[in-house]
């Protein structure tokens, strides 16, 4: 379909909705079905609130001149999308990986918002529908972008480039996530490395941690910009031990940051490089860094009314990130206690991993280990408390008044290990 007209108001400061609640005057509205609903049915009320217009995939004989018939709401979504990235003249990143993303994606933001107006995804927008939203959302003022891209398939991040065109692209790294839609830890790597293919294909760059050497591997033919603490890469970078925050070395300065474990060293790693591309003052670069505070439990260190130090990391969960947890949990002093939520979307994989993870948790020496879930209460295990609903789990923690601990709280997103945070 034609996108001109469509395009003039999105450049006018138009915002583009799919759910009708949030229509406001002069927006553009797509219907965008689900299984349980059809977009088209609100076409009438959204008509009420004076958008611009309304792209339907059903005719259903309304006599209005902001109506316009696609052959279907969410393929006109994302050519609308790719229209308009087209359009723009701005430097766009992508990012994927199997862990750490959103993080990354948003210490990519802090750092360029200090000297740029950028763009990036907000929230979790970083599938097949939230990727279009987030270029429609990037206006004509903004200077760059950031688009966060997942996948729990084959052939999902091939796509979801061919949206973007990303002109940098970043995969955090290669870990057991999606196991099932992916196919195997194999089929994850050829997954992610679809950006890789796309940058290849296209003459653009990549920023790759030259720590992993899968990634130096996969990158190979690409434009790299080479990080991580190999002394001859353009970056360099130390991780320095102590304290319940991270801190990293680059050249004689010292960043502190706010985000708990050491495994955050490479997003921190990554966004300072990302800021050094784009010629940023070292010291502004930090401060950035340094200024930026978690607040969507990821990596998110608060100390409770109880004196309890809380890693809450709970908005997600796979095999490589619930390691990286523990790993971290392990370098506290005092007493430590991990609340592990089943990972989901594991597949066949799924009980070996469970059960790798609270092999993960005795080795490392947590002192308490509290498992909740149906795959995670399949398990046997003496020296493990297993819950198979949280509602059980809650009434066991009420009891316990844990204090002066440091209790990390960790589990897929389907588990809603929030729900325990007030109890610590």
């Amino acid at each position: 379909m034609n996108f001109g007209k469509l395009h003039e108001q999105l450049i006018s400061g138009a915002s583009v909705r799919i759910d009708s609640r949030q229509v406001e005057a002069g927006d553009l509205f797509f219907t965008v079905s689900g299984d349980r609903f059809n977009a088209n049915d609100f076409v009438p009320e959204v008509l009420k609130k004076e958008p611009s217009f309304v792209v339907m995939d059903e005719d259903r004989g309304i006599q209005d001149e902001r109506i316009l018939i696609a052959g279907n709401g969410l393929k006109a979504l994302q050519e609308f999308a790719r229209y308009h990235r087209k359009k723009l003249n701005i430097p766009v990143i992508g990012l994927t990986g199997s862990n750490g993303k959103t993080t990354t994606k948003e210490l990519f933001h802090a750092v360029l918002g200090r000297r740029f107006r950028c763009r990036a995804t907000e929230g979790n927008l970083n599938n097949h529908i939230g990727v279009p939203l987030s270029l429609l959302s990037i206006q004509r003022q903004d200077e760059v972008a950031v688009i966060e891209l997942g996948a729990n398939h084959q052939k999902e991040i091939e796509f979801l480039c061919s949206l973007a065109l990303p002109d940098i692209g970043y995969i955090t790294n290669f870990g057991l996530a999606h196991l099932e839609g992916f196919g195997g830890p194999e089929g994850v790597i050829k997954g992610k490395s679809e950006l890789y293919d796309h940058l290849r294909t296209h003459g653009k760059k990549a920023l790759v941690c030259s720590d992993d050497s899968e990634q130096l591997r996969r990158s190979q033919g690409i434009e790299q910009v080479l990080f991580g603490q190999r002394e001859k890469d353009p970056f360099c970078f130390s991780p320095l031990p102590g304290g319940p925050t991270l801190k990293m070395k680059y050249k004689e300065k010292v960043v502190h940051t706010q985000l708990s474990g050491a495994y955050n060293f490479t997003n921190v790693a990554s966004a300072f490089s990302l800021g050094l591309m784009f010629e940023m003052e070292e010291e502004s670069i930090i401060q950035a860094i340094e200024d930026y505070t978690p607040t969507n439990q990821r990596s998110q260190l608060q100390r409770s009314e109880r004196n309890n130090q809380l890693i809450i990391d709970c908005y997600n969960a796979n095999p490589s990130s619930v390691e990286r947890a523990l790993e971290g949990l392990s370098s506290f002093a005092g007493k430590r206690i991990a609340l592990l939520g089943d990972m989901l979307e594991l597949g066949n994989y799924e009980k070996t991993e469970h059960q790798r993870m609270i092999d993960c948790a005795k080795r490392m020496e947590i002192d308490e280990i509290i498992a909740i879930g149906p795959i995670f209460s399949s398990l046997n295990d003496d020296d493990v408390r297993f819950f198979s609903r949280i509602e059980d789990a809650r009434s066991f923690i009420e009891k316990q008044a844990h204090t002066h601990c440091t209790i990390l709280i960790k589990g897929s997103r389907g588990m809603r290990m929030e729900q325990l945070i007030d109890l610590l």
